[in-house]
């Protein structure tokens, strides 16, 4: 059943929905209870760590022998989740001791990176949801019992999300701390990305950090020899997470568009957060003495892109060289480290880097 919870956000009324993790351990007690009692519940009922309660409908039930197999279909509410409408399914069955065993099957990603939440090689399945299943494992007293979970579209879709860069591969992650998809959660993107972090540290104390794909182009040129992991729009909260687990060396690489406003302190660039952007060449021509005709004139030019462009044609490009230098001291002054060693470089996508 869908399910019947909601949060504002922005304005806008958002349905809650429920977690691979839920799925995977609504499946697991109901084919405990088909092989307890003979047959399949419709529904079954769960509690989330959140303190929601779920009930969802079983699909799919199989019962033959000394094993029980069937489906949740996974429901991600109002949010663009890419695993929204697949079955996540468990498949159970009875040891002839009490030992209880978790692994994932078919479309379920497996570790290939040391850092993450597991052993290389194990299935990823998140600490959380693993720890629930296998409670609900051990409620059954009459014998042991083996676990699996299967995603049948698990191999497509994780092709999809961000596994393959965090080290998961073959598959999707169960997941989910509390059970419950809120919508559009920043706090879920901010997670993969520490994530990847995590990953990066065991091969570097030095971290290349750039907003998106674009700028990853422009690496190869520069000839920079660290890891990147994307941030997004998360400057903020990718340079604490980075330096509180112990990376010492920083370079930022993004668009004029996004590090506008960092030169002026932003460390969120979302649009809904702040645009500051034609006010940060508003500020950095009038610290450097440049002509008012000048700066009425990139004040009102249409955007970043097309005011970085006109400055170096000018000749001006060096009022770019001094937003990398304000970027730079605003992260110092951010991470409170005055000695932080840290480089910003700034590019448009006509101009490239400023040299």
């Amino acid at each position: 059943m869908k399910l019947d919870e909601y949060i504002i956000k922005d304005g806008k009324k958002l349905r809650l929905g429920y977690t691979t993790g839920s799925c995977a351990h609504a499946a697991t007690k109901a084919c405990i209870e088909a092989i307890d009692k003979g047959k399949f519940p419709e529904y079954i009922n769960i509690d989330t760590p959140a303190g929601i309660e779920l009930k969802l409908e079983v699909e799919e039930g199989k019962l033959e022998d000394n094993k029980a197999y069937c489906c949740i279909r996974k429901d991600a509410g109002d949010d663009p989740d890419v695993t929204d409408g697949i079955l996540i399914c468990s498949e159970v069955s009875l040891r002839d001791d009490y030992e209880y065993n978790l692994d994932g099957g078919l479309g379920v990603g497996r570790i290939t990176r040391k850092g993450l939440f597991g052993e290389i090689g194990e299935a990823a399945i998140n600490p959380v949801p693993k720890k629930i299943i296998l409670k609900e494992l051990k409620s059954y007293k009459k014998s042991g019992l083996d676990c699996k979970i299967i995603v049948p579209e698990g191999e497509a879709i994780g092709k999809k999300t961000f596994n393959s860069q965090i080290g998961i591969e073959g598959g999707i992650s169960i997941i989910g701390t509390k059970g419950i998809v809120y919508p559009m959660s920043e706090s879920a993107f901010v997670a993969s990305i520490n994530m990847e972090l995590d990953m990066r540290r065991l091969e570097s104390d030095s971290i290349i950090l750039t907003p998106g794909n674009y700028g990853k182009n422009f690496l190869e040129e520069m000839a920079l020899d660290a890891p990147v992991v994307k941030m997004a729009n998360f400057v903020g909260e990718s340079l604490t997470y980075a330096y509180s687990i112990g990376f010492k060396k920083f370079v930022l690489l993004g668009h004029i568009g996004k590090f506008a406003k960092l030169s002026l302190g932003i460390f969120n660039t979302h649009n809904r957060y702040a645009d500051t952007r034609m006010e940060a060449f508003v500020y950095y021509l009038a610290i450097n003495n440049e002509p008012y005709e000048l700066i009425e004139e990139i004040s009102n030019c249409l955007s970043a892109e097309n005011a970085m462009n006109k400055l170096i044609k000018y000749g001006k490009s060096y009022i770019i060289k001094e937003m990398e230098k304000g970027s730079e001291e605003r992260i110092k002054k951010y991470l409170k480290d005055k000695d932080l060693d840290v480089k910003v470089y700034i590019y448009s996508m006509e101009e490239g880097l400023v040299k």
